[in-house]
């Protein structure tokens, strides 16, 4: 999947030197002039950032990060303006903005805060397919087997987790066998932090 720079603006020269800009640092940049034409993109699932004017006709910047979130995508926004505020800019940080920048804004800053950005999408959607995979192999287990993957991460050694259940410690044991091959760990500590990433642990 290759890394995306989405580019909203109405104001085409803006959309010029800012697409010049980027595809020169070798970023591979899709440009939009209208909301709507950016929100009728049908998936945003490869790592990605979203560089946007505040100020559009017909829909804002921070109606078309909502609209984003209602879909279920989480894209790093900057948002650019000619008109920023202290309010402003605090409206759009506290709505998820990555960063806030006014025009006209410095290369530099703006290249920087691309590759951040970047950053950010990459991790995020690696933590997201991570937790995909782990809900499948849970989803996989027995219903005793549930059981044993949340006594054993909560600490809880053979013994204990048998007399938990009333079943042999051997019996125990082969469950938590099968449990740790089904959830793809290779220790307890690894259990552990695959039941924190599904929220079992609270």
């Amino acid at each position: 999947m290759v890394d995306t720079v989405y580019l909203l603006d109405d104001d085409t020269s803006i959309i010029a030197a800012v697409n010049n800009l980027l595809s020169s640092a070798g970023f591979s940049v899709a440009a939009f002039t209208s909301p709507q034409a950016f929100l009728a993109q049908p998936d945003f699932s490869a790592p990605s950032c979203l560089i946007l004017d505040l100020n559009m006709p017909g829909m804002n910047g921070l109606e078309v990060t909502q609209r984003l979130r209602e879909r279920g995508f989480t894209i790093p926004a900057i948002f650019l303006t000619g008109f920023g505020t202290i309010p402003i800019s605090v409206k759009a940080m506290k709505a998820g903005a990555w960063e806030f920048l006014t025009k006209p804004v410095a290369p530099d800053t703006l290249l920087q805060a691309v590759t951040d950005a970047l950053g950010a999408s990459q991790r995020q959607l690696a933590r997201a397919s991570e937790k995909r995979d782990a809900t499948q192999r849970y989803q996989s287990l027995t219903p005793r087997e549930s059981e044993v993957m949340l006594l054993a991460a909560r600490g809880l050694l053979n013994k204990q987790i048998a007399a938990e259940l009333g079943v042999s410690e051997i019996t125990a044991k082969v469950h938590k066998r099968r449990v740790m091959e089904k959830m793809g760990a290779r220790s307890v500590p690894e259990l552990v932090r695959v039941a924190e990433r599904l929220a079992l642990l609270k």
